[in-house]
C-alpha cells in the first residue's frame, strides 16, 4: 500500500508540474525529497518556478468522487512574487465560500475559486512561519454539493523542502 501510495504520489507531483510549466511541454526538477514534502524547480531565468508540494495523509468526506488533492508554496522570482500558497482540492468549492486552513490548532481563511483555496497575499507571511514551526495542518471546505470535506497535511519536512526551493530560486 505505502509503494502504492510512493507512486501515485510521484505521478501527482509530475502532473504538478506539466500544470505550472508555461507550454506544458518540459517537466519540472526535482531538487530532493523532504519528509512528506518534495521541492521542484522549473524553468530558467525570468520564467524560472520554485514550488514544494505535499499530498494529505488523510482525506474525510461523504464524497464518491474526487480527483488529486495537494497543498503547493511557490516562489516565481521573475514575477516577484514569494510563498503562493495554494490548496488543489480535487472538487470544486461551493460558489462564494471559503476554506478553512488550521495548523496545530491556529486557523485562518483561504479564499476559494472553483477547484482551489489561496490565502491572500497580506496572511501569506502568517502561513508560512505556521508551517515552518508546525507539525500538521487540516483544510476544510465544502463542495458545490455541499459535501463538508477535510484534508490532514503532515508538515514533516516543509522547512527543509522551503529551504531548498528558497536557495534554488534566489531567495533568503
Amino acid at each position: 500500500m505505502v509503494k502504492l501510495l510512493t507512486i501515485l504520489f510521484f505521478s501527482l507531483v509530475l502532473n504538478i508540474g506539466i500544470l505550472l510549466t508555461s507550454n506544458g511541454s518540459k517537466a519540472q526538477t526535482l531538487i530532493n525529497n523532504f519528509g512528506d514534502w518534495s521541492a521542484f524547480y522549473d524553468g530558467k531565468g525570468e520564467n524560472k518556478i520554485c514550488y514544494t508540494a505535499s499530498v494529505p495523509k488523510k482525506e474525510k468526506g461523504n464524497y464518491t468522487s474526487r480527483g488529486n488533492t495537494y497543498i503547493l508554496v511557490t516562489h516565481r522570482p521573475g514575477e516577484k512574487k514569494r510563498d503562493v500558497f495554494e490548496m488543489r482540492a480535487g472538487y470544486i468549492f461551493r460558489k462564494d465560500s471559503q476554506a478553512t486552513l488550521g495548523i496545530d490548532g491556529q486557523l485562518t481563511k483561504l479564499y476559494t475559486d472553483k477547484g482551489s483555496a489561496w490565502a491572500e497575499d497580506k496572511i501569506e507571511p502568517k502561513i508560512l512561519k505556521m508551517m515552518i514551526r508546525g507539525r500538521s495542518m487540516m483544510v476544510i471546505g465544502f463542495s458545490t454539493r455541499g459535501t463538508k470535506i477535510e484534508d490532514i497535511y503532515s508538515l514533516i519536512g516543509f522547512t527543509s523542502a522551503y529551504k531548498a526551493i528558497s536557495k534554488e530560486c534566489g531567495f533568503k
